[in-house]
């Protein structure tokens, strides 16, 4: 069994903080031999959103940089380490039992995002949630021995709620990146048009089109709260946290009326410290 040294688990949860800003990573609230686990976790991850966003190269190279990183995953189960991390990781993985599947899936998403812009529809955004988000959450799950299948549903609720709050923080972040993640169904719907994310204009048919799509994650929120039934102790504390963190960015995007543009919500010291107290209190 190996554990990362102080210095290590401080670089390695510094280094996932600077991309999940909102939410709380691996925080003090989770046991420190958990909290090792779960950070080499986000290791990962931040690794992967980093080729696939990070610095001026090709989506050629973004792409192969991606598969580079899958083959050095695979040849860590295989015992076959480019780099400490992931021997650590490779321990995390057998010592919790957890799927594999779960982090090409990571992989896989992130792939996607270098080489599509564009939704149809909500079930594609859905499915791109179900690999960028989803296994997130039921590695953390698996992690803590938490294995039911009704657990992994509410979990995967939970994730796919935060990934969308995540779009609608970053809508100007993801356009400049050439993204959109509305649904183009859904835009066409509520009469907006790209020209309005280019002159970054917040005008009522985009504040509908918001709305609309807050009012829906507001509800997978409100179903993934089912999860904290099979939670308990400081792991239930960190996840209503985390859940509490993602609608005070929905709540501030409400009282902004919506209006997105040039006003990214984001959270602040103090809405953490409230956020942690409404969690504790309602324990």
């Amino acid at each position: 069994m190996r554990f990362m040294s102080d210095s290590s688990i401080k670089t390695v949860i510094s280094l996932a903080k600077t991309h999940y800003e909102n939410f709380p990573v691996a925080s003090f609230l989770i046991p420190k031999a958990k909290r090792q686990d779960i950070a080499i976790v986000y290791w990962f991850a931040r690794t992967a959103d980093d080729l696939a966003d990070e610095g001026q190269i090709s989506a050629s190279e973004r792409i192969s940089a991606l598969n580079d990183l899958e083959k050095n995953f695979n040849d860590a189960l295989n015992n076959k380490f480019i780099s400490e991390e992931f021997r650590i990781l490779s321990d995390v993985i057998l010592r919790n039992k957890l799927n594999p599947k779960y982090f090409t899936d990571l992989i896989a998403a992130f792939k996607q995002d270098v080489i599509k812009n564009r939704y149809k529809n909500f079930y594609e955004v859905l499915d791109y949630c179900k690999r960028s988000a989803d296994p997130i959450g039921r590695i953390v799950l698996d992690i803590f021995n938490i294995r039911d299948e009704e657990a992994y549903l509410y979990s995967d609720k939970i994730c796919t709620a935060l990934q969308l709050t995540n779009f609608f923080q970053d809508v100007e972040i993801d356009f400049a990146k050439g993204r959109i993640y509305f649904p183009l169904e859904e835009m066409r719907l509520f009469n907006v048009d790209e020209n309005m994310f280019e002159m970054k204009e917040n005008n009522p048919n985009f504040s509908a089109l918001l709305k609309y799509n807050i009012d829906r994650t507001k509800v997978l929120f409100a179903q993934g709260k089912k999860i904290f039934s099979y939670l308990d102790g400081r792991l239930k504390l960190e996840i209503k946290w985390t859940v509490s963190g993602g609608e005070k960015i929905l709540s501030k995007i409400e009282k902004n009326k919506y209006q997105i543009f040039g006003k990214r919500p984001k959270l602040n010291k103090r809405d953490f410290i409230s956020i942690l107290l409404k969690s504790i209190l309602t324990e």
